[in-house]
């Protein structure tokens, strides 16, 4: 009996580290989108700095899986959210170096401020960040209508993603001078798109802890059956 009381706490632990994490990548998102539309190099540095925390949570809750894995063989539905935590977590860390990323990008923009406004990155920010606040829910809840919106914004961003792609690389072309600033919005573009495909990771490991349905492959099948 005291082995599951152990047990039940370390599962409790693991839980509220997991949501820490996602709060804090999350504040990362808002740092870095609001640093991006004021062109704040400022708060870009910010967040660059607390990458070194996210990093720390990382590893933190890789140790904590690895220490209830020793405990004793969980059972199927304890199971599933531990190996989903371990994929949970790489994917938020994963995002919070995107957010590092683009704040690294942001310095160089600082002439550039309407370029930015004009070909919509400025938009395309806003909708990651409300974006990941449904990953946030979808986390602390396990609610999968949050996933269903996770999936739909998706794929919103990853239309428009597109399309500014093409816009720039047209600019890129006709412009030799803004080649540099448009190529650090080009990849701005691409990371944006990035953290909501880790988004739909993340939505898919939450899918798998509620139905114990591994998504990937019910879409590969589907697509078989097409």
């Amino acid at each position: 009996m005291e082995n599951y009381r152990i047990f039940d706490s370390e599962l409790d632990r693991l839980a509220h580290k997991v949501i820490q994490m996602c709060s804090q990548v999350n504040l990362q998102i808002v740092d870095v989108v609001y640093a991006l539309n004021t062109i704040d190099s400022s708060l870009a540095k910010k967040v660059i700095a607390n990458d070194e925390y996210i990093n720390h949570l990382d590893v933190k809750i890789d140790k904590l899986c690895q220490k209830i894995f020793a405990l004793q063989q969980p059972v199927a539905s304890d199971l599933r959210y531990i190996i989903s935590a371990l994929k949970i977590n790489n994917d938020l860390e994963r995002i919070g170096d995107h957010a590092v990323s683009i704040a690294k990008r942001i310095e160089p923009l600082q002439d550039y401020s309407q370029m930015v406004t004009e070909l919509g990155i400025d938009k395309i920010g806003e909708k990651t960040k409300n974006l990941f606040a449904d990953v946030v829910e979808l986390v602390k809840t396990h609610n999968l209508d949050y996933g269903d919106q996770i999936i739909q914004k998706a794929a919103e961003i990853k239309d428009e993603c597109k399309k500014i792609s093409s816009t720039v690389l047209v600019e890129m072309m006709q412009q030799s001078e803004v080649v540099v600033v448009a190529a650090n919005i080009l990849i701005i573009a691409n990371l944006f798109e990035r953290i909501s495909g880790y988004s739909t990771n993340i939505e898919e490991s939450i899918s798998f802890v509620v139905n114990g349905e591994i998504v990937k492959h019910k879409k590969h099948s589907d697509n078989i059956n097409e």
